[in-house]
């Protein structure tokens, strides 16, 4: 890992990015969440039960080469049930990251806090906005597509319809197995940013 100061932003640049990854009319009223050297901290209280926050590169899937990629910058909205049962992943994984775990320690605590339902099931409706023009994910995916995404139980069924021909909702099998956090997450590419400009079509 890098040093951690690679990893952070102001806090104004930070509450900015966080709240382009969803059109304003829903970030504007959002709980914003940044970075800080022990941890996200609540920076922003909203009103309509949404959270936006930057993730880092170590929300990545475990042993992925740009798991520690200081650049990265995933910018989300999470939805109120995603805020409540998917976003305290992020929180967990990103406090142990910063005590200095190794991916193996935290793969395992993280099995355990599930095990022991020490943090929330996975609510109906979960989903998030990520659609920030600004948002890097990475020097292999850059800014990549704006695109939401849907948050299930890992499943190798299709439920969603997902990857056939035709089919707009893609599960990207890097993010299927999103052990150990058991979600599977679904994205559906859409057409324009959070600014509502034209995206380009990939």
């Amino acid at each position: 890992m890098a040093p951690i100061a690679q990893y952070l932003m102001t806090e104004s640049a930070e509450i900015a990015l966080a709240r382009s990854a969803a059109p304003a009319s829903i970030s504007g009223d959002a709980t914003i969440a940044v970075l800080k050297q022990h941890g996200y901290e609540t920076v922003v209280k909203g009103k309509n039960g949404f959270v936006c926050i930057v993730e880092r590169s170590w929300m990545s899937p475990f042993g992925w080469r740009e798991f520690w990629n200081p650049k990265m910058r995933g910018a989300l909205c999470f939805n109120p049930p995603a805020a409540r049962s998917v976003l305290p992943f992020t929180y967990k994984r990103t406090e142990m990251i910063l005590a200095g775990l190794s991916q193996e320690k935290i793969i395992e605590r993280l099995k355990q806090a599930v095990a022991r339902k020490e943090v929330p099931a996975l609510e109906t409706g979960a989903m998030s906005y990520m659609m920030s023009r600004e948002m890097n994910l990475g020097d292999s995916n850059g800014h990549w597509h704006p695109h939401l995404m849907f948050y299930g139980p890992q499943s190798d069924n299709g439920d969603m319809g997902n990857d056939l021909p035709g089919s707009p909702v893609l599960l990207n099998p890097q993010f299927q197995n999103h052990a150990p956090e058991s979600l599977a997450t679904y994205m559906v590419m859409v057409t324009q940013w959070s600014d509502g400009s034209p995206a380009p079509i990939h």
